[in-house]
């Protein structure tokens, strides 16, 4: 489906600080979508082990940036939202229009997310289930009709602190069944011997990103939902009537209360990517918070705007697109050298050594390959934004 991208002039408009008007449109969430995109694709393909330590993954307890990415992009989403359903809304689409239209979309992002793990073999009998785009679905589809059922800012607090609680009292008091309670039988948040792999690995065996566990298993995707939840409460206070000055000192205030209560729990519940742990989604959507109110400050209330946005709100305008663009090319690349080659070829690694491996540095060379690779990947995406085309699922 296609519609074409609103005039500036419709996007948001240049009020004051002091007026009080609700927002239509921000520009500064599609720049932070854009921003969170471009990162995301940068961290997921470094083109070489020696990347610097902010562009990759914790290997399990702890928090590099690059851990950052995903939480704010589900927390975007839930930001989103709020400002997508108000509009239809008012526009004279129903509750339950909508709802059918959540359920679609949510059902296409979930097979988009096994076209990524699956391509270009699908191999069916271990094709994998969980991932990254199955897990956005999973937190729009319940984000977005538990919003189309109660637009109040009340239930859905009480659900995140009943989410991010609830979590932590199943990885913490809940003995993992043949293995015992965490911190008296095994560690507490063991890799393996933890309730989400375990669970992961009785619904779905040999389907694992890491075999025995993965990322974006079952139980994690709970606490995941307080992010998306987290992002829809940050939409309805950013739709509610207060001065835009009075909007962007919240969100930092909001974001200063989850810094600080994150770090504060991750001292008995570490934060852990991997997991979800509560502590994590609190911390990262400080972070999330942090750089929405700068780039709110900056672009709504300051109207700092010109070409230092424009990049971000490209990408920001095909994000989905843009994630998808960049997980099959590598794919596709590999799949053409190994029909030239006639047998298994990595062409990504090929393509690293031959053009950015002369950077002595190595940590350099990588960010300059992840660098290359994105504007390749924007490309396309600028194409479909000239052509003013949005393309939505």
């Amino acid at each position: 489906m296609t519609t074409t991208v609103p005039s500036p002039n419709l996007i948001s408009g240049s009020n004051p600080a002091g007026e009080v008007s609700p927002i239509r449109r921000l520009l500064s969430l599609d720049a932070l979508r854009g921003i969170t995109i471009a990162f995301m694709i940068m961290v997921n393909n470094n083109g070489s082990n020696h990347a610097w330590w902010f562009m990759e993954h914790a290997q399990w307890n702890g928090l590099t940036p690059t851990d950052l990415v995903f939480p704010t992009f589900l927390f975007v989403v839930g930001v989103s939202i709020v400002f997508a359903y108000e509009a239809r809304l008012a526009k004279g689409e129903t509750r339950t229009q909508l709802a059918w239209q959540t359920l679609r979309r949510a059902a296409i992002l979930f097979a988009f997310g096994l076209i990524v793990n699956g391509y270009p073999h699908f191999p069916l009998g271990t094709l994998r289930i969980y991932g990254v785009l199955q897990r956005i679905a999973i937190c729009y589809l319940i984000a977005g009709l538990f919003y189309l059922w109660d637009r109040g800012w009340q239930s859905k607090a009480v659900v995140v602190v009943g989410a991010l609680i609830g979590y932590w009292i199943v990885m913490r008091w809940v003995p993992v069944p043949g293995l015992g309670l965490p911190g008296r039988d095994v560690p507490f948040l063991d890799k393996d011997a933890n309730m989400v792999a375990w669970l992961d690995r009785h619904i779905f065996p040999g389907r694992l990103y890491e075999g025995v566990r993965d990322p974006e298993g079952l139980l994690s995707d709970l606490p995941a939902l307080g992010t998306a939840l987290l992002g829809v409460l940050t939409g309805i206070w950013l739709r509610s009537k207060r001065t835009l000055g009075a909007k962007a000192s919240g969100v930092a205030g909001g974001a200063a209360a989850c810094l600080i209560t994150g770090s504060l729990w991750a001292i008995w519940f570490p934060l852990n990517k991997k997991l979800w742990t509560s502590s994590y989604v609190l911390v990262a959507a400080g972070v999330a918070l942090t750089l929405l109110a700068l780039l709110f400050w900056a672009i709504e209330v300051r109207g700092w705007r010109g070409k230092w946005t424009w990049a971000p709100l490209v990408l920001g305008s095909n994000a989905i697109a843009a994630y998808m663009i960049s997980e099959l090319l590598g794919s596709t690349l590999n799949l053409i050298a190994g029909w030239i080659h006639g047998g298994p070829f990595n062409m990504e690694r090929w393509i690293f050594l031959h053009c950015f491996a002369w950077i002595p540095n190595g940590g350099l060379a990588s960010f300059a390959y992840s660098f290359v690779y994105m504007a390749v990947c924007f490309v396309p995406i600028w194409i479909l934004y000239r052509n003013k085309i949005f393309l939505k699922v």
